[in-house]
């Protein structure tokens, strides 16, 4: 029997916060290795995380240190699990793209299909985090849990969040509690769900929350409490990405006062797929961007129509005629998310009722 399998035997199946006993545990000197421990593989990407101070002040480069560095800077870690790891990437999220996307969807499937790893952890920069949590957790199969985690503040400065935040990740996937909840992130104390985690604050702690459902847990003092379950609907799509090497081309296009049809246009003709629109409300539209996502809609390309708005839904047939149009609205999937998505969905559909399907089911 597996580790989780063991642990799952001692958990009330109707507790909404289950949380392992310091007696349940072994206790173990960091380096040893244990028979029956959790073992928790690392991907590395890179991120603040991963950076380091350049000068006094702000200033920090990000993705400077490896895997091992980020595990040897907690050795608490060697007391929760037994360890493995790569270095996948080591960037600033904001040159994370679909070809790491794909990689690492790739590599955590093959990961989880072993018997010799019980979780994944990574690594990964803030900038683009919920969106690389999202396109997970719509490609990995596998129960087992997945954890991403980040950092505000970089190694060297004052109160860098780092070690802690990785400390949480650990523990989180080490807890047979998260089995089946899908891909999650841990920050600050919090832990949530991929679909709803935004990051909501530039530099300030904390800076993740998911404003339309609270953190799904937190941790305290070492330990998960998870406060609901997950609800993950049997319809949620999941995609096979087996065979692919890259996405379909989606983009984002911004709505505020006085709108250009610019984008819009030049998008149509760089021969875009699907295009997301930052709307503003309830996913209004300015008058003249509405009538040029109109005309790419009937030229083919698929248009999902989200909100700038941190909170909220965007719901179908309110602000907009969607049925007229042909438009899909995001509910509650902001515009970053709902690109995921869309993405994700042409690979298999390109009419709008089977697109917004997915949109509901998720």
């Amino acid at each position: 029997m597996t580790f989780f399998g063991k642990l799952k035997k001692m958990m009330n199946p109707f507790s909404s916060t289950q949380v392992a006993k310091e007696e349940d545990t072994e206790k173990v000197e960091p380096g040893e290795g244990v028979r029956g421990r959790p073992k928790i593989h690392v991907l590395a990407t890179g991120g603040t995380i991963a950076g380091r101070l350049v000068s006094t002040g702000p200033r920090y480069r990000a993705g400077v240190l490896g895997f091992e560095a980020l595990l040897d800077a907690v050795p608490a870690l060697r007391g929760l699990a037994d360890y493995s790891g790569e270095q996948v990437a080591n960037i600033g999220s904001q040159d994370m793209d679909e070809s790491l996307w794909l990689k690492l969807a790739h590599r955590v499937n093959e990961l989880l299909a072993s018997p010799d790893v019980d979780g994944v952890v990574i690594t990964h920069g803030t900038d683009t985090l919920e969106e690389t949590a999202c396109f997970l957790d719509l490609t990995v199969r596998n129960p087992k849990p997945v954890v991403l985690v980040g950092a505000i503040r970089p190694v060297g400065a004052l109160g860098a969040d780092g070690p802690v935040n990785l400390l949480d990740a650990v523990t989180v996937a080490v807890n047979p509690s998260s089995v089946g909840r899908g891909v999650l992130v841990v920050m600050h104390g919090s832990l949530f769900e991929a679909r709803d985690v935004t990051k909501v604050s530039s530099s300030a702690l904390p800076a993740f929350a998911a404003p339309n459902s609270g953190p799904l847990g937190q941790l305290i003092d070492g330990r998960v409490y998870y406060g609901h379950r997950t609800g993950l609907s049997p319809k949620r799509p999941v995609f096979d990405i087996s065979n692919l090497d890259k996405l379909p081309q989606v983009d984002i296009v911004y709505g505020y006062a006085g709108a250009s049809t610019l984008p819009v246009k030049a998008l149509v003709d760089a021969g875009c797929r699907g295009i997301v629109s930052a709307g503003v409300g309830n996913g209004n539209l300015h008058r003249d961007v509405l009538a040029a996502l109109a005309n790419a809609s009937g030229r083919g390309v698929v248009v999902v129509r989200a909100s700038r708005i941190p909170s909220g839904l965007t719901l179908r047939n309110v602000e907009v005629d969607d049925n007229r149009f042909g438009f899909v609205a995001a509910g509650a999937l902001n515009p970053q998310k709902a690109r995921v998505l869309l993405q994700l969905v042409l690979t298999r559909a390109r009419k709008p009722e089977e697109v917004q399907k997915a949109f509901d089911n998720y």
